[in-house]
């Protein structure tokens, strides 16, 4: 590839979702049905780690039972246990310990005390690294950034914390926030070839008839070379008709998204993160109208974020935090 950066490799775990009508999933491994030819493929802990050491990635993943978090009943715990079970095998059979990372994955859906069986199981055994797995798959995001919290809580401080599948910006703030360093997603270009930007304040979509005559860039405060050289009417009349416009706005997005994370990187070294924080929700919500959930999750990381705060949406996540009572609410 020769890419002189950092690598991370996934183990092929996530594919029990995306392809779930062609895998049949048991202690051994996973088996995928080929959608070339049909033939059956079993992938199993082992033959994931063996790949993973053969190309070589800095961090590779150790293959996990991977269940969507709108699932409920006992699949989720069998999963979990598997996925401990698993772990063993993955330390097993990796041959490269001291060239790659191997990072576990934390499993048990939205139950607390699931996550809280394989966070602790993950911890005995002393990984490089730890993932947040089987999250950003359609639960509300209540459930999503209380789970984040409570495996963040209990996971080492001194090991990187990464949380799999997330790539909202607004997910990304608020899970740094709670103590995440690591992220993935496809958002940043898949978004693109629907032919939306991402900018300070949420999305531009580029489709839209009112960008067909308007001479700006995407995003006027952005750097990055399409912001410098092309009009968001010259991108509307690509993203229907050519796939150019597909990469324009995939590399603006993917810019934007560096450019986020070098700043939120630097508040945390420079000890200005709650103000990065604050000044990033007041461009995505000018009128104060912060999601609830965002305020809830904020006080749990105790970061101040009133003076960007609708005072309503304030006070009731005051109240979710300390159970004030009626009374209470309204003398504040």
């Amino acid at each position: 590839m020769n890419w002189p950066r950092a690598l991370l490799t996934d183990s092929g775990g996530f594919q029990m979702v995306s392809l779930l009508h062609l895998a049949d999933i048991t202690e051994k491994g996973v088996t995928f049905q080929s959608p070339v030819d049909g033939k059956p493929m079993l992938l199993t802990p082992e033959e994931s780690i063996q790949i993973q050491n053969k190309i070589g990635a800095d961090i590779i993943m150790a293959l996990d039972d991977v269940v969507k978090t709108t699932i409920t009943g006992p699949r989720i715990e069998e999963a979990m246990h598997r996925t401990l079970r698993w772990i063993d095998r993955c330390i097993a059979a990796h041959k490269r310990p001291h060239d790659q990372n191997l990072f576990g994955i934390v499993q048990g859906g939205l139950d607390p005390v699931l996550r809280d069986i394989c966070v602790r199981g993950l911890v005995d055994r002393n990984l490089p690294g730890y993932a947040i797995g089987g999250l950003a798959g359609g639960e509300d995001k209540d459930s999503f950034w209380r789970v984040v919290a409570q495996c963040t809580a209990t996971l080492p401080e001194d090991k990187p914390r990464y949380v799999m599948g997330v790539g909202y910006p607004l997910d990304i703030v608020v899970c740094s926030a709670l103590g995440a360093d690591m992220y993935d997603c496809v958002y940043p270009t898949r978004t693109a070839r629907f032919g939306t930007a991402i900018v300070p304040e949420g999305v531009l979509k580029l489709k839209h008839k009112a960008m067909a005559e308007d001479t700006r860039p995407i995003d006027p405060t952005c750097a990055c070379m399409v912001c410098k050289n092309y009009t968001r009417a010259y991108i509307h009349s690509l993203v229907t008709k050519d796939a150019m416009g597909s990469q324009l706005l995939s590399f603006h997005n993917l810019y934007y998204m560096m450019q986020l994370s070098r700043n939120l990187h630097s508040s945390i070294v420079q000890g200005k993160f709650p103000k990065f924080v604050c000044n990033f929700l007041q461009k995505m919500f000018p009128k104060g109208d912060i999601p609830e959930w965002v305020c809830n999750a904020m006080e749990v990381a105790e970061i101040d974020i009133s003076s960007c705060c609708a005072p309503f949406r304030y006070i009731q996540a005051t109240k979710v935090q300390s159970n004030l009572n009626e009374d209470e609410i309204q003398a504040v």
